[in-house]
């Protein structure tokens, strides 16, 4: 009697408007290969509108080439600057809208879950996550590319397959609000105290 060998194919976005980074990795057995990498590269386009369209096709030509299974990408990430949180913020939606339109099931990862994944360290630098990244699958230098874009995606896609294999924690159903404070009070913050 043969076994069958199920593949879990997962996209990895690493959103930008000026630069979006993809990773598509594949699992067979617990074995991880790449199958693509790259950026979409919008620097020349000028209209806002015209590269959220972009990002649009290509995420959607990138899912009909490789029938991913599933897309994790990089949630935006909270700085001061409140115009680029929105232009990245655009720039995922519309990579999730690809998705959904596709039937894709899509998740979001901080930066610093997905750094923590590759290297063990939430604040690594986008160097170092490269580096792991080429270590992990033997990629030699010629096939990683200048932009870190592509490594933050396939960095995403990897953090999602490791989430994937922990075990579920169980949750005990609450019939009411209290019951739910009571069993999960180092979840909740009181906004009384200081």
């Amino acid at each position: 009697m043969s076994v069958k060998v199920t593949e879990n194919i997962i996209i990895g976005i690493d959103p930008g408007t000026n630069l979006l980074g993809y990773g598509v990795l594949s699992f067979k057995d617990k074995q991880a290969s790449v199958l693509a990498m790259g950026v979409i590269d919008m620097r020349k386009c000028k209209d806002v509108h015209e590269k959220l369209g972009r990002i649009y096709e290509r995420v959607k030509m990138l899912i009909d080439n490789f029938h991913p299974n599933e897309m994790a990408i990089e949630a935006p990430f909270f700085g001061k600057n409140v115009q680029s949180m929105l232009k990245l913020g655009r720039a995922q939606g519309v990579a999730i809208a690809a998705a959904i339109s596709a039937g894709i099931k899509v998740y979001e990862y901080a930066p610093r879950k997905i750094k923590m994944a590759i290297t063990g360290q939430g604040n690594a630098s986008k160097e170092q996550v490269s580096t792991m990244l080429q270590r992990m699958f033997n990629l030699n230098g010629d096939a990683m590319l200048p932009y870190l874009d592509a490594t933050d995606a396939m960095a995403a896609a990897y953090c999602h397959y490791i989430e994937m294999q922990k075990p579920i924690t169980r949750i005990k159903s609450t019939s009411n609000w209290k019951e739910f404070v009571a069993q999960n009070t180092s979840r909740i913050v009181n906004p009384n105290k200081k």
